[in-house]
């Protein structure tokens, strides 16, 4: 795992100046490398790559990068792990091209592998997470590719006018804003899009001209052709659709065998690493499955994390502690307070680079810091919920639709006043009083928010829009931000044709391109890269995710139980009732901290005179839900956790990169 940055033109200086460049570009991305740094210049084809280490497979000095080719054809600068690599090599080797090896890197292997092949057919062998970039001194071009599913992120853009132009790329926003021709201009149609969805989704970012590549693509520019050329070497929408027209229909048990083998060879090889190697465990389904089959697979005691609470209500740490017991994991738990918590919002503007605004940022961050203690990898559950339908939102989605189709719209609209009568705090009491007479399944935790929520929904006209709504912060964005004209996304009018998908299937696709790399992955990464760990996430190896989608729904959905498959091989492993409990999520009490301990803090970033002289957001809406949520009269803590992270991230840009000190109010 490193960090990769680098530029192609701009104003030619010289080798000397051009290497100076490069070195404090990537020296911004540290943290993301912190064992080595190498840069690379042509200056007489005005190149450069920067890249920082973190030592992973190879610790020596034959890891290092950039890297050249056997052929000294490529040069590249490479984020991320092949797991297939050694598989890779017996491949290059009974074909007579890999001509004696140097040392034991995935990165030696990459090159062999274009070497033989070519950039784009080597990188559609690779199993793994990447974002790589290589210069073609036959073709004088440069390439730029990104895993799969979007594991690793990588931005890139022209910038700068004339002569001076540059096409910038990296890991990071940090590195590329130290380029003398970055233009530092503020997208105000990104921050819409944050706005909604808490997190600004790919192709876009917060500058004016940059962007991210997306999953799966290749781009290719070069001095010559200044217009990058963007293609997809996979797609997701293809394997669902493909995996719909023709299903696995092998028995529910063989399904259940099949995916057991399949997981425990991606686990596996997940497991390769030079570095002392754990996982996450929250004590859910997901996690469970990882190192279930991790401990599996291992001669000793796996080391777990989990983040534990004092809030009842968000903490999981119980569960996984007696999962951890059961499978005799080496584990390690950690209560925070909510001061601790809060003392990693100063640090959010500098992890996350652009304004994110996902609250469980903050948690990701303190269990991954938990980690680092211990360990230099860690294995995740994540996209075990977009593959194998664990999201509540599916079924409910789906139910709802089909009633409220049924339903003529005055009475929805009656509905939705009769549910937003009660205030949220109102259905909370109703809801814990009703919660001593229910089985622990079916206990709902933060009863009002989300029937309030659930009220914004009753007008919706078809079960894709409804999807769109619960899945949007704010509803209508480009009205509370000056000049926001929201682009369209996969959510808001550009998605392909997918007809051919029933309501559910067709929420998960679009968590798969969505919500899962540009909120969920993008958390991940930041957070733990910040404290210099590498995460790897098994249930993203693109042989699982093209086998859960030629998985018919019926094996994921079944006898009122979501990720059915996943739940038959958890069951070989641990018992039941360790697993079974209400769907938590790993959230922190931000509504709460915002009428108590972040109070003065969030005051000060939405004071209206400031939110009116800064321009960049309408002041009267954010006005009065603060004012509402401040009162306790309506929970606006996701929208106004929107608004706090943009602002946050604005004025560390103005302060050299860090947020103005953060002072815990009293409660």
């Amino acid at each position: 795992m490193c960090g990769i940055v680098g530029f192609l033109g701009g104003n030619a200086t010289g080798a000397a100046a051009d290497e100076q460049l490069a070195t404090r570009m990537a020296d911004a991305l540290i943290a993301r490398g912190p064992d080595s740094s190498g840069v690379w210049v042509d200056s007489e084809r005005r190149i450069a790559f920067g890249h920082r280490r973190l030592a992973i497979i190879d610790v020596s000095a034959c890891g290092h990068q950039p890297m050249h080719s056997r052929s000294e054809r490529y040069v590249i600068a490479f984020n991320g792990e092949i797991y297939n690599h050694l598989l890779l090599r017996d491949a290059l080797e009974r074909e007579g091209r890999a001509g004696g090896w140097r040392g034991h890197s995935d990165t030696e292997t990459l090159l062999a592998a274009f070497d033989a092949w070519g950039i784009v057919p080597a990188i559609e062998k690779l199993i793994g997470m990447f974002a790589i970039a290589v210069w073609d001194r036959d073709q004088q071009s440069l390439t730029l590719a990104r895993d799969r599913i979007g594991e690793k992120p990588l931005y890139y853009g022209w910038q700068g006018d004339g002569r001076q132009a540059a096409f910038l790329f990296g890991s990071e926003l940090k590195g590329l804003r130290l380029h003398p021709a970055f233009q530092h201009e503020i997208c105000r149609g990104a921050i819409s899009l944050q706005l909604r969805h808490n997190c600004i989704p790919a192709p876009h970012s917060i500058y004016q001209g940059i962007h991210k590549l997306g999953a799966g693509e290749v781009l290719t520019v070069s001095l010559a052709a200044p217009q990058p050329r963007i293609a997809k070497y996979w797609s997701a929408t293809r394997i669902a659709l493909d995996g719909k027209a023709a299903p696995d229909l092998r028995s529910p048990a063989a399904a259940v065998d099949a995916l057991e083998t399949l997981l425990t060879d991606a686990i596996g090889k997940q497991m390769m690493s030079d570095v002392p190697l754990g996982a996450f465990l929250s004590g859910g389904i997901d996690s469970s499955t990882v190192v279930a089959l991790m401990q599996r697979q291992s001669a000793r005691p796996v080391k777990t994390f989990t983040m534990g609470f004092e809030e009842e209500t968000y903490n999981e740490a119980v569960h996984a502690k007696a999962v951890a017991r059961h499978l005799g994991t080496d584990h390690t738990e950690l209560y925070v307070t909510a001061r601790d918590a809060v003392g990693v919002i100063d640090r959010l503007p500098q992890i996350y680079d652009e304004p994110f605004s996902d609250s469980s940022q903050i948690p990701t961050f303190l269990v991954a810091q938990l980690a680092r203690q211990d360990v230099t990898v860690a294995l995740s559950g994540d996209g075990g919920d977009e593959l194998f339908s664990g999201y509540n939102r599916y079924h409910m989605t789906a139910t709802l639709w089909s009633r409220l189709a049924a339903t003529p719209m005055p009475l929805r609209r009656a509905a939705r006043t009769g549910l937003t009568a009660v205030s949220e705090a109102g259905w909370n009491k109703i809801a814990r009083v009703a919660g001593g007479l229910l089985p622990a399944t079916m206990r709902l935790s933060n009863l009002g928010a989300k029937l309030h929520k659930g009220a914004g929904v009753l007008e919706s006209t078809s079960s894709d829009d409804l999807y769109r709504t619960l899945t949007s912060h704010w509803r209508d964005p480009a009205a509370v931000v000056i000049g926001g004209a929201e682009p369209p996304t996969l959510l808001t009018g550009a998605a392909p044709d997918l007809s051919a998908l029933d309501s559910i299937e067709r929420m998960m696709l679009l968590d798969l391109l969505t919500y899962l790399p540009d909120d969920v992955l993008t958390k991940v990464d930041r957070a733990a890269m910040a404290v210099s760990l590498e995460t790897r996430v098994p249930f993203l190896d693109h042989r699982v995710v093209e086998f859960a989608w030629r998985l018919p729904q019926s094996l994921k959905q079944r006898d009122g139980q979501s990720k059915w498959i996943l739940r038959q091989v958890l069951d070989r492993h641990v018992p039941r009732e360790l697993i079974e409990r209400p769907k938590m999520g790993f959230g922190v009490p931000i509504g709460k901290w915002l009428r108590g301990p972040l109070r003065d803090w969030a005051a000060a970033l939405l004071d209206e005179s400031r939110l009116r002289r800064e321009g960049f957001f309408d002041p009267a809406p954010i006005t009065l839900k603060w004012k509402q949520h401040s009162e306790g009269v309506r929970d606006w803590q996701y929208d106004l956790w929107d608004v706090l992270m943009f602002q946050s991230w604005l004025e560390s840009t103005r302060t050299g990169g860090s947020a103005a000190p953060l002072q815990m109010a009293q409660a």
